[in-house]
């Protein structure tokens, strides 16, 4: 179960962190993998290792604010491969205020970059994934797109992934005649190369321990069950979920 042998799968943002994280995962189920970031050494880092254990990989330099990049992206893998079987909407940024401070160009940033693009990168792939009828969209939410917080003012950001969180139902409801699945992962506090100094101030510890059930923030790899089972064949009855991996954050 759960093998993903012969199957493509587009991950982006994966130059770095989560993206980075769940492409290894994927790897590791023996996946051939697209990956795309910004950072083009980054990408091309990463595909080395993943080569260097035996997995195809395709990098791809791409902006998914910037739709006819985008376009030209999903193109060039639907020539090389011929398909996709799997996309993970995993890159984003943001810009963190509070609804009385953030600026237009704030929010209109933080909007595009975690929102307006997954829209921008599922329409081009699941157009490939019609053909084919068959398909599983992950997109990458947050937990902070199903509740509010009170560790720091991100107005803009709970906007934007509350957003992904139901475009995720209406795709879901929509490709289902297609054979394509659309879920959302929510992940809560993971250690990565952006967030690791501040998770690690004995501040942030305390808010973890009284936030959050398990006590700790999310480890590398944790989040890669989560996202290899949306991306299973066996999976084909799972669409239209929203899956918080977070430490039981959202639980209470």
């Amino acid at each position: 179960m759960f093998d993903l042998t012969g199957q493509v799968v587009v991950v982006s943002g994966a130059s770095s962190g989560l993206g980075a994280q769940m492409a290894r995962g994927y790897a590791a189920q023996g996946a051939t993998l697209v990956i795309t970031a910004r950072r083009v050494e980054k990408l091309e880092a990463l595909a080395e290792e993943l080569r260097a254990g035996g997995t195809t990989v395709l990098p791809l330099q791409c902006d998914v604010t910037d739709s006819v990049r985008v376009n030209e992206v999903a193109a060039e893998v639907e020539k090389e491969f011929g398909k996709v079987d799997v996309l993970v909407n995993c890159a984003g940024s943001a810009a963190n205020a509070g609804v009385c401070e953030m600026t237009n160009d704030e929010w209109d940033f933080t909007i595009a970059a975690d929102m307006t693009s997954v829209f921008y990168v599922t329409r081009a792939f699941a157009n490939i994934m019609k053909k084919n009828n068959y398909g599983r969209i992950i997109n990458i939410a947050s937990m902070y797109g199903l509740v509010g917080n009170t560790a720091m003012d991100t107005v803009a950001y709970h906007t934007s992934k509350g957003g992904v969180v139901n475009f995720t139902r209406a795709v879901a409801a929509e490709l289902a005649k297609f054979g394509i699945t659309c879920n959302a992962i929510c992940p809560g506090y993971f250690a990565t190369e952006l967030t690791i100094d501040t998770l690690s101030t004995d501040s942030f510890k305390a808010y973890m321990q009284a936030t959050v059930p398990v006590g700790r923030y999310g480890n590398e790899g944790e989040l890669n069950s989560a996202a290899i089972f949306l991306a299973a064949k066996e999976s084909s009855y799972v669409t239209g979920v929203i899956l918080p991996v977070d430490g039981g954050y959202t639980c209470v």
